[in-house]
């Protein structure tokens, strides 16, 4: 698990279910076949940049039974690359006792079996997101509650399958809510995580945290520094998060390519925490890649170079070390 994140490296989400796959491929006009998405996932696990600076891979269901063109398994193309293959093992959400707005996550039921599977077929970590929705009387506690109860299940049954759990409990930022709402939200919702983590007797050290960044909504119209960001983000984590975590791998939620790489950096360059903070993108790593692609296999080393350089500008965030010269 240190391995995933040693040096400054980060994991990439490349896990887009089918259906959100095809919302990015309809923004390059591309369609969402089994063989454009092997294609493009391919293209991406092929990239200079995941040498050094990708740790670990979070893929579909889809995508770990599938094989490159020439017959090579994607999980050991990962491999080669020096990455760790994971798996996103919930399946999808629900709504949360019949709300128009909050959810929980499904999958629990047969996620022993499942992780079994996983497990034989090469998958060294495992990923589940729950959603947690900022507005008027949200978010409830009861749905916080029951979120993380299944973050607790799932990061147990993980672990006994000897596998790295991933929680993720993404607090969204659509709305117009202001980092003050945000900062409440993902405190409450941590404090809660690590709480049923606790009672499941989870092992902290063998868990990996994947939380959202302490931002305003993506409706707020006042704009907020990055340091101020780094430093609620970073407040937050000290309130709720345990020392003996090892890792914490942020979701980028929405942010640019450029602005994540900021807040990730700004972070480690204050400092003085005890975890490795580093990063776990999917959107904020692969936006430049799919755009320059755009489905034409003469774009191909073009895509690649693009994903290799948002990978090295993640690395070098994670280490403290980025500034907007290195972006020309």
């Amino acid at each position: 698990m240190n391995y995933i994140v040693e040096n400054g490296k980060g994991i990439l989400a490349a896990d887009e279910s089918n259906p959100t796959c095809k919302k990015r491929f309809d923004t390059i006009s591309v369609e969402s076949t089994e063989e454009n998405r092997r294609d493009y996932r391919q293209l991406l696990f092929q990239a200079e940049g995941m040498l050094n600076n990708i740790g670990g891979v979070i893929l579909f269901d889809e995508t770990i039974r599938q094989s490159t063109s020439d017959g090579t398994a994607l999980v050991d193309l990962i491999k080669q690359k020096k990455a760790l293959p994971g798996i996103k093992v919930d399946k999808g959400l629900t709504p949360f006792e019949n709300s128009d707005i909050e959810k929980v996550t499904q999958g629990i039921e047969d996620l022993d079996s499942r992780c079994e599977e996983y497990f034989k077929m090469g998958a060294l970590f495992t990923k589940w997101r729950a959603v947690i929705s900022i507005g008027n009387n949200f978010p409830s506690q009861g749905c916080i509650d029951e979120n993380a109860k299944l973050l607790a299940r799932y990061a147990k049954i993980v672990q006994n399958n000897n596998m790295v759990p991933i929680v993720e409990p993404e607090v969204l930022m659509d709305g117009s809510h202001n980092i003050q709402e945000c900062y409440d939200a993902t405190s409450r919702t941590l404090k809660s995580l690590f709480q049923n983590l606790e009672k499941e007797n989870v092992d902290i050290p063998g868990t990996i945290l994947k939380p959202n960044m302490v931002t305003p909504g993506s409706d707020y119209q006042e704009k907020i520094s990055i340091e101020t960001v780094a430093n609620e983000t970073l407040r937050c984590l000290h309130e709720s998060v345990p020392e003996n975590l090892p890792a914490i791998t942020f979701l980028s939620g929405g942010q640019s390519e450029t602005v994540s790489t900021e807040h990730l950096d700004a972070m480690n360059k204050i400092g003085g925490f005890p975890w490795k903070l580093s990063f776990s993108f999917g959107r904020a790593l692969q936006a430049g890649a799919l755009q320059t692609w755009l489905g034409k296999s003469e774009n191909v080393d073009a895509a690649q170079s693009a994903f290799s350089h948002r990978a090295l500008m993640n690395k070098k965030a994670a280490l403290g070390q980025w500034s907007i010269n290195l972006e020309i």
